[in-house]
């Protein structure tokens, strides 16, 4: 790789690496697997930079090499990861730890969908993409990804820890616009 070019990809990757290191995290639940696996998707670009940097949107071109990898990691290990339900203590009503318990069971929700559902969700609710983003990105149809959110979705509300999440969230927002009426 020529210098200019080896410029260019080290500054594509000072600038996208937290975006793509928290999409991972998205798509592994797990901080150490999200690096390992955004290190594996950017070696690749590397080996193939004249090739991404040309394309319309290198960092969506670099977000689809994300679900492959993440994809390969099931295809090549059968290893089982054991999630908890709930953390194991709970501290005193403190927002931040509100917080954490609503982040712990969404990701313990996304963990339990199937991957190509859970890559879904997360480029299309979490990444804000639009659904022909997201078929883009996962080479598939828009049509496959209205299925695979409205499965995901779907799924996703029938879990324990979301609907309680939920429950106790639903009065605030209720109240919150229930206030000042129309904007």
């Amino acid at each position: 790789m020529q210098a200019e070019e080896e410029a260019r990809f080290q500054e594509f990757v000072r600038a996208r690496w937290n975006h793509l290191v928290r999409t991972a995290y998205l798509l592994t639940g797990d901080v150490h697997h999200a690096e390992d696996l955004t290190q594996t998707a950017l070696a690749k670009a590397y080996r193939s930079w004249r090739r991404v940097s040309r394309s319309d949107n290198p960092e969506a071109y670099v977000r689809r090499m994300l679900v492959s990898c993440n994809s390969d990691r099931f295809r090549k290990r059968r290893v089982a990861e054991a999630l908890t339900a709930a953390p194991p203590e709970r501290a005193g009503p403190d927002d931040a730890v509100s917080r954490a318990d609503e982040r712990g069971a969404l990701l313990t929700a996304l963990a339990g969908l199937p991957p190509r559902q859970r890559a879904v969700v997360v480029m299309r609710y979490w990444e804000d993409l639009s659904e022909a983003e997201v078929a883009e990105v996962l080479g598939c149809s828009t049509g496959t990804v209205k299925s695979q959110a409205s499965k995901g979705l779907a799924k996703l509300r029938t879990f324990p820890g979301l609907a309680r999440v939920a429950a106790g969230s639903a009065p605030g927002r209720a109240a919150a616009g229930g206030q000042g009426g129309s904007r």
